[in-house]
């Protein structure tokens, strides 16, 4: 053997060696996580970022459940929602003095954090998002919490203090819905992506089976405490337990089950959370439930604060939407892959009927102008058999045809009286005009419609501490209101790019003035996992525009007579 043979042999081994140690080493480090495993590292997704916006997206999760529960039952939701404070004592902070331009003053870490914060200015209170902010700004090369003032700068020697106190919040919801069956208390609210409305194509408020899970999950990683559940379906029995959830494997525990005699209906959670706030602004669980009941006027919501102030946002009207209608899916809004998985779930015995039963607006015609632009494919066979190039091929078949609109019935508007009698009821404006647009497709296949009103005096806008009135854009989708990511929501964008001073509105932002949006559809295209913004699909922000210009007009009459009339006395 050459010798040079002989000397890399040994070399050759010590190679193969270091490969099969990196590949073990690979193998070992490789893991599988489970959703709540990924949800725990990457809760901004959820809506989880800063304290008062957490709070707010918790009350939201059990709030919307509740409504479509109790409406699930043609049931007039009565829903409370208490905020306690489980704090330690109350702290007062002199933060500092004003000199009549700043505007802008540094606060520590643990007051910007606090589960209760009053900051006053010479003994009188402001309001949080209104009158102020606490936000993170350079100083340095680090980063500092500030307090900012926005509506008026403290006069000079004007004394700014806060009142605060550190700890937890204990938040208890309760409606009178249906409740939740003995075996499946854990899945509703332990088990991330567990639920009855994902798979469903019906109008609904929540679509993922995340929201109230994960408030259990928020709680047990905050806390370390489990949420105590009580619920009663109205049959003599009630149960109560405790749940957490298993993060490796997303699976609920229940603990201290007990099942009594009672007549109580529907569900009530206690969950304590830390890193959470509770305050008035705009992002705050006091504008969620204002909102909610603006969009909800069969609702009745209570909310209790954690300075004991019982505030009720009493219902408007008596009437209950009717149930929503099942829609199946349209062919112009699927893509391969959702033919691919309908064929292997239908109960069809051929290509041909799977076509025609499953889809909306696919007649025995539709069929055969389908086939006749797929000759490849033998539509007598059974469905689950589709290969993909044979779906691919029914699919850009789909994109040739003319297909009617998809059904309309499927879309439960809130509706024009509706509305009126609940932002009458709520703003008592001067003028308001509302307007309910005909229903439209996006994507190619999904129906949608908006409603839409603008409100001008009275309680309108939002209101400072010292009086003044600002204009607010109330953003909804399936009456659930969106507080969050404005910036990136069709809904803003559409507000925007109008020409406002046509109205007599020019600066409506600066003037009490409501401009309400109300996105309906069996498929709300959100931005992301947290149901923050609606995505500025083309169609929606148009419709969005001529919703609200029809409402800008009849406002522009009203607002042009007030003007006439102050020239004239002048």
């Amino acid at each position: 053997m050459p010798q040079s043979l002989a000397e890399n042999r040994p070399q050759k081994r010590v190679f193969c060696l270091a490969e099969e140690t990196a590949v073990k080493q690979i193998e070992s480090q490789f893991k599988e996580y489970s959703v709540a495993e990924f949800f725990k590292k990457n809760r901004q997704m959820l809506g989880y970022a800063g304290e008062v916006r957490s709070l707010t997206t918790i009350v939201h999760e059990y709030v919307t459940n509740s409504l479509d529960s109790c409406e699930e039952a043609k049931i007039l939701p009565e829903i409370l929602v208490q905020i306690d404070s489980l704090a330690a004592a109350e702290r007062h902070t002199d933060i500092g003095v004003g000199d009549g331009s700043q505007q802008t003053f540094e606060v520590d870490e643990e007051i910007a954090r606090a589960a209760s914060l009053q900051i006053t200015v010479n003994g009188i209170p402001k309001e949080r998002g209104l009158d102020y902010v606490i936000k993170y700004e350079k100083k340095g090369k680090s980063s500092v919490r500030v307090l900012q003032f926005k509506s008026e700068t403290p006069s000079p020697a004007a004394k700014i203090s806060a009142k605060w106190a550190a700890g937890h919040l204990r938040v208890i919801v309760e409606d009178n819905g249906t409740g939740i069956p003995k075996t499946k208390i854990g899945l509703a609210l332990a088990k991330l992506l567990a639920g009855t409305k994902f798979m469903t194509r019906a109008q609904k408020r929540g679509q993922q089976g995340i929201g109230s899970s994960y408030a259990t999950l928020f709680s047990q990683i905050t806390t370390g405490k489990s949420v105590h559940v009580k619920t009663g379906l109205g049959e003599g029995k009630v149960y109560e337990c405790d749940l957490r959830i298993d993060i490796q494997k997303n699976e609920p525990i229940t603990s201290n089950f007990e099942e009594k005699f009672g007549k109580f209906r529907g569900v009530r959670v206690e969950a304590e959370f830390a890193e959470v706030a509770f305050d008035k602004s705009e992002y705050g669980v006091y504008e969620y439930l204002r909102r909610t009941a603006i969009a909800n006027p069969h609702s009745q919501v209570t909310l209790i604060d954690p300075d004991k102030q019982i505030t009720v946002f009493p219902r408007s009207g008596t009437q209950i939407p009717p149930k929503p209608k099942e829609a199946k899916p349209h062919a112009l809004g699927l893509s391969t892959s959702d033919v691919v998985d309908m064929a292997k779930a239908t109960g069809a015995r051929k290509i041909s009927s799977f076509l025609q039963g499953d889809f909306e607006k696919i007649s025995g015609d539709k069929v055969a102008e389908i086939k006749a632009l797929c000759p490849g494919v033998d539509f007598e066979k059974h469905p689950s058999k589709m290969q993909w190039q044979e779906a691919e091929m029914i699919v850009n078949a789909f994109r040739k045809i003319k297909f009617f609109n998809p059904d309309m019935d499927t879309l439960i508007p809130i509706g024009e009286e509706q509305i009126k009698k609940s932002l009458k009821n709520l703003l008592q404006p001067e003028v308001l005009a509302v307007c309910e647009r005909k229903p439209r497709v996006f994507r190619g296949g999904i129906p949608f419609l908006v409603e839409a009103a603008i409100a001008f005096g009275g309680k309108s806008g939002q209101h400072g501490s010292n009086g003044t009135a600002k204009g607010e854009a109330m953003r909804f989708a399936n009456r659930v209101p969106l507080l969050f990511d404005a910036g990136s929501c069709a809904t803003t964008e559409a507000v925007k790019s109008i020409e406002w001073n046509r109205y007599e509105l020019k600066n409506w932002e600066e003037m009490p003035v409501s401009i309400f949006i109300n996105f309906v559809s069996v498929y709300v295209p959100y931005t992301g996992a947290g149901k923050l913004a609606i995505s500025a699909e083309e169609e929606i922000i148009s419709e969005i525009r001529f919703a609200l210009m029809e409402c800008g007009r009849q406002v522009a009459i009203y607002l042009h007579g007030l003007q006439k009339a102050e020239d004239a006395e002048a």
